[in-house]
């Protein structure tokens, strides 16, 4: 079925790769040292469990991607200890409560279970995921601290861009609306005498839809024309707002359709955006900040990796 939300493992994946699991910890005499970072280590074991850990489930890789892969990782986890050791220097810490906070937003992007099934299948333990999420904190409040206070975006940024990028500020007529999928012609069918009779739209799609965006009531959020497929489009944008469409068929099932609100095709102002654009821009600067900061960090750092044991 249709659904705009992205698949929640897409989410773990980009925690994994940014995060890994290397840790400062001592290993057996044995052990074949990968990465030095000054005066932390990371074994091959280590790395190789943890790069594993990164992908998908049951994922099969050609060798040479799975080489590539696994090349780029490194970079990162070099980054990561580099990251993490300046947050040891300034005493950069994550209370108790920011680390459940940030654990049940994670939580939330899942089905009742679904976070935990994510870990078992990744065979990663929940005490393992905590203290990759505290260490992901502890990078972002070092670098909140050393680089983003140094960011700023001024008013003749943002008027250069709204000028220069008018026609991202015409918006298309949108419509929010929330669906039900079911399997069956009958289910739908079902479903729909229901809904006629006065029963709850989000109670129905939290039990009976097959579709991802069941857990919040079918929402599907707001979209324009042709960002849905042409069978929603010519429901959803010829429905009057708080109406119920017929039972739709499509490759995913059989949908049923509300329209909660509606937005008209609108030309917005400077003003209307400006906020938005900062927002836009400091973000772009941010990212080039923090990427040149890293580099001065490899540039101070002492780092020896043996590529030829990847």
């Amino acid at each position: 079925m249709f659904s705009r939300k992205p698949f929640p493992l897409c989410s773990l994946l980009l925690l994994a790769l940014i995060l890994g699991a290397c840790k400062d910890k001592p290993t057996a005499a044995a052990a074949t040292v990968l990465l030095r970072v000054d005066n932390r280590t990371v074994t091959l074991e280590d790395f190789k469990r943890d790069f594993a850990k990164s992908l998908p489930a049951n994922q099969q890789l050609a060798a040479e991607e799975r080489s590539e892969l696994e090349r780029s990782y490194l970079v990162q986890t070099i980054d990561r200890q580099l990251a993490l050791a300046e947050g040891q220097k300034l005493g950069v810490t994550v209370t108790p409560q920011e680390l459940e906070t940030a654990l049940e937003e994670h939580r939330r992007d899942y089905p009742a279970g679904g976070f935990e099934q994510s870990l078992l299948e990744r065979n990663i333990t929940i005490e393992q995921w905590r203290q990759e999420l505290e260490e992901r904190l502890i990078m972002e409040k070092v670098a909140r601290q050393v680089v983003y206070t140094r960011v700023d975006v001024t008013d003749k940024e943002v008027d250069a861009y709204f000028r220069d990028n008018r026609q991202e500020f015409d918006r298309p007529a949108q419509v929010r609306a929330r669906q039900i999928v079911v399997s069956s012609e009958t289910e739908g069918e079902r479903l729909l005498g229901l809904l006629r009779q006065g029963s709850s739209f989000e109670a129905l799609a939290k039990e009976f839809s097959l579709s991802p965006d069941a857990d919040d009531g079918g929402d599907l959020g707001f979209f324009g024309r042709g960002e849905m497929p042409a069978e929603f489009d010519a429901t959803v944008f010829n429905l009057a707002v708080g109406r119920l469409s017929p039972l739709i068929k499509s490759e995913y099932g059989y949908h049923i359709f509300r329209v909660d609100e509606k937005r008209e095709a609108v030309r917005l102002t400077l003003e209307q955006v400006r906020g938005e654009i900062r927002d836009k821009l400091r973000a772009e600067k941010e990212e080039t900040a923090y990427e040149k900061w890293l580099q001065e960090l490899r540039s101070r750092a002492s780092i020896d990796v043996k590529w030829s044991l990847l």
